[in-house]
């Protein structure tokens, strides 16, 4: 099992340089190992078990087998409620009187581990689309300064130049923080898009799936109707068709047994509340990141917060000078800097700009008097 999962290690790779949200990344890094985990242990079926398992006379199982799982298999649904043991053999399991719109199929254990596959996919895609449009720009600004175990001559030097690159490349990094946050945004239509679709995949029984489950420990024993084993049945039924030795076409009832199911209903109750959880935090992210956009006041307390070694007015001068671009940069490079490197650049950053407005305001000055 630890050679099947080994290879998903990577993913947990700490960042030296963080250029997104935690938020961002459990729905990219951890969201997407998760599914890819569940997608190889439903495939391994040596470590489940055989997939289908069918009971049935007169027919060699392993053809059996093979057409159940092919052709899918059904319950009658009424005969979840029924007693077991009394009414009827299993749960969902009855006399079905070769009524077809009293039967209900199930097909989608077959993709199961494909439809997981893809999902991990899905939950990839933003942080592939961002890291793609970021092209390293923060890993190159920052030169190494989030070490600040460096040559005093050299941190100098290498500040020097991130201050020159601030102030050259003013009001041009608003395209850079709007990317990352449609990316954000993009997270959160893909959770809700795939529980979506994951209620279709299991026709409409997931969205309340985990709810469901949480108030079955709660009801009566003699009510109780397991609904993991109404979306994810163990035992079910499968007809089998085949000519007779005069040629008339025989019915063969079987009772198939799905091992797989038990590791399916396990899986999808840890996704349901995992997606849940995931959509709740970045529905917050998205708040959050309107009220970054909406009321400047707050950036400034943002800036601070992020490092507290800065002093509120230099925080307050760099957030009330530059724009919703530049700031963001400014606090990325909180996060990624060495913090007494960052209250130095910082500190330096805001007199520059305080300057760089006093010339301005003196050249305009001039101009009026001429």
């Amino acid at each position: 099992m630890f050679k099947l999962l080994g290879g998903l290690k990577q993913y947990f790779k700490w960042q030296d340089i963080q250029t997104d949200n935690i938020v961002f990344r459990l729905h990219n890094t951890f969201t997407t190992a998760l599914l890819l985990a569940c997608s190889l242990i439903i495939t391994a079926t040596q470590y489940v078990g055989n997939p289908i398992s069918c009971i049935v006379g007169g027919v060699p199982p392993h053809v059996v087998n093979t057409f159940c799982w092919i052709a899918s298999t059904f319950t009658m649904p009424d005969a979840f409620r029924r007693q077991v043991g009394r009414e009827v053999a299993h749960p969902g399991i009855a006399n079905d009187f070769d009524d077809e719109d009293a039967k209900k199929y199930y097909t989608y254990y077959q993709w199961v581990c494909f439809v997981l596959f893809f999902q991990a996919i899905a939950c990839y895609t933003p942080k592939f689309i961002w890291d793609a449009v970021e092209g390293g720009l923060m890993r190159m600004i920052v030169m190494g300064l989030n070490r600040g175990a460096c040559k005093e001559q050299e941190k100098c030097a290498k500040k020097q130049v991130l201050l020159d690159y601030l102030l050259t490349h003013l009001k041009r990094h608003k395209i850079y923080a709007i990317r990352y946050w449609v990316c954000e945004a993009l997270c959160f239509v893909n959770i809700i898009v795939q529980l979506w679709l994951m209620n279709r995949f299991f026709n409409g029984e997931f969205l309340s799936y985990g709810w469901d489950v949480l108030q079955y420990s709660d009801q009566p024993q003699e009510q109780r109707a397991d609904p993991m084993v109404f979306v994810f049945p163990r035992v079910t039924k499968c007809n089998f068709y085949k000519y007779g030795a005069s040629g008339s076409i025989q019915k063969h009832d079987a009772m198939c047994i799905l091992p797989l199911n038990i590791v399916n209903e396990k899986t999808y109750i840890f996704i349901w509340f995992w997606f849940i959880i995931l959509a709740t935090f970045l529905a917050g992210l998205i708040i959050y990141r309107t009220v970054i956009i909406c009321v400047p006041s707050v950036r400034s307390k943002l800036l601070n917060a992020r490092n507290r070694m800065v002093p509120r007015a230099v925080a307050k001068t760099i957030s009330a000078h530059l724009d919703l671009g530049d700031w963001w940069i400014v606090y990325m490079l909180a996060r990624n800097l060495d913090p007494i490197i960052f209250k130095d650049v910082a500190t330096e950053l805001a007199k520059r700009i305080e300057l760089n407005d006093a010339d301005e305001n003196d050249q305009n000055e001039k101009k009026r008097m001429h």
